[in-house]
């Protein structure tokens, strides 16, 4: 029995599929490690996998569209770093992770940071190239943060005097090594964010170990980076070190010296570059000048053609060609008409209402005669008919009977007398004669 009626049924498919959209909004996106374990692959594409520790396990799914731009190949027993959203499977009602990227494990536990941190930013759209700003076109002045006395920074000052010694340089000296290290770099990032006074900065030291540039790898700084309103070029180490800096930075240098070759202009490259805009410059100013003279050349054709002088010319003699096809107009009609007053001349003659009235006339004549004659000869033949008929009824009438000396009796009302049944003593009778009646009593 039900406590409720009004309480809300669910189907199985619709509870999997609340479960699942409870899941993926509670769970938007995590980094997690583990081993993988029943890795196939199948014709879709797709990669299925369990991931699991020592204690538990998970299944797990990476999508064709996500795995076919990984550079790892992993493999049952592997020890991987993921970066997941978690999901369920509705038809089955299985819990799962749909994997967006993989990592191979790192071997120490500074990469396993490393890696960890990396994917965990990169979910947030730290490194997303969107929010990177361009560096300036014209840079005047390049603020450096780094170690006052290391060689990042002598590399630094040397190429600048080299490629564009007209450059101001303000250093922003900071530990670059150290636990507190990322702290000092990152109070020399606000400071000069809050000065205002560079185009650009320099964040970077030179090459050393894992450890040596470990402060590059702190989160706090990433984020300080990130933050800049300033734009940062990450110059950390030697071409091969990769660190979160050189991920969330605007742009990244291989090297210092590269980050300084980024933000300066090489002095030659813009003498040929000023040589080169002169000569686009003049090249187009002539082109522009021969534009310009064409132009009013045609203007000035345009001029001409437009002057009231030639329009009067023009108009006068489209008048006179008008004036020519008028007259010519009014005799080619005149002409056409009086062909057509000669050709209707005839037929109107042929046409002529005077005779139509004759042979009218005289049918009219001929029409009243033999009307005469139809109506003589119909009234005649009515005579006829009624003389016939009137003798016919003569011959038949009970008044010629009387005058022969026959007679008719009647009832008093009326009826003939035809049988003495149908008298009775004391009936009136009336009997007529040819020259009058002769009223009765029966006894």
């Amino acid at each position: 029995m039900f406590s409720k009626p009004s309480q809300t049924v669910y189907t199985v498919s619709r509870l999997n599929r609340e479960i699942r959209t409870v899941l993926e909004q509670g769970f938007a996106s995590l980094i997690l490690t583990g081993e993988i374990s029943n890795f196939i692959t199948p014709a879709s594409g797709h990669w299925y996998f369990s991931l699991k520790d020592e204690k538990a396990q998970i299944k797990a799914a990476m999508w064709r569209g996500n795995n076919r731009s990984q550079s790892y190949r992993p493999e049952s027993g592997a020890q991987v770093t993921v970066r997941a959203r978690v999901s369920l499977y509705e038809p089955r009602g299985d819990y799962q992770l749909i994997v967006e990227h993989m990592e191979p494990a790192g071997e120490g536990q500074l990469k396993q940071e490393f890696d960890a941190l990396k994917m965990r930013l990169a979910a947030e759209g730290l490194f997303s190239s969107a929010y990177k700003k361009p560096l300036p076109q014209n840079i005047n002045r390049v603020g450096v943060i780094t170690s006052a006395t290391g060689a990042a920074i002598k590399d630094i000052l040397t190429v600048l005097k080299r490629r564009a010694p007209q450059l101001e340089v303000i250093i922003y000296p900071a530990m670059v090594q150290g636990k507190e290290a990322h702290v000092h770099l990152i109070n020399q990032i606000q400071l000069a964010n809050a000065r205002n006074e560079v185009d650009v900065l320099i964040v970077g030291r030179g090459g050393g170990s894992l450890e040596d540039l470990w402060c590059f790898n702190h989160e706090q700084l990433a984020r300080a980076i990130y933050q800049s309103e300033l734009p940062t070029v990450s110059a950390v180490g030697h071409e091969i070190d990769t660190t979160i800096s050189d991920y969330v930075a605007d742009v990244r240098a291989a090297t210092p010296s590269a980050a300084a070759e980024l933000v300066s202009p090489n002095t030659q490259e813009l003498h040929s570059k000023v040589i080169e805009l002169i000569n686009r410059l003049n090249n187009a100013f002539k082109h522009d000048m021969a534009d310009k003279r064409a132009l009013a050349t045609q203007l000035q054709h345009r001029l001409n053609l437009c002057h009231p002088r030639n329009q009067l010319n023009q108009k006068a003699q489209r008048l006179d060609e008008l004036t020519i096809a008028l007259q010519q107009g009014m005799r080619n009609r005149l002409y056409q008409q009086e062909r057509t007053l000669n050709n209707l001349t005839p037929r109107l003659m042929r046409q002529s209402p005077d005779k139509k009235l004759s042979q009218a006339s005289h049918q009219l004549m001929q029409i009243q005669t033999r009307l005469e004659q139809a109506m003589q000869h119909k009234l005649q033949h009515a005579q006829n008919s009624l003389a016939l008929q009137a003798s016919r009824l003569d011959s038949v009438s009970p008044l010629n009977v009387l005058a022969r000396g026959y007679s008719i009796t009647k009832t008093q009302q009326g009826k003939v007398v035809k049988s003495v049944d149908h008298i009775k003593t004391g009936d009136v009778l009336i009997t007529e004669l040819a020259d009058g009646a002769i009223k009765s009593t029966v006894l």
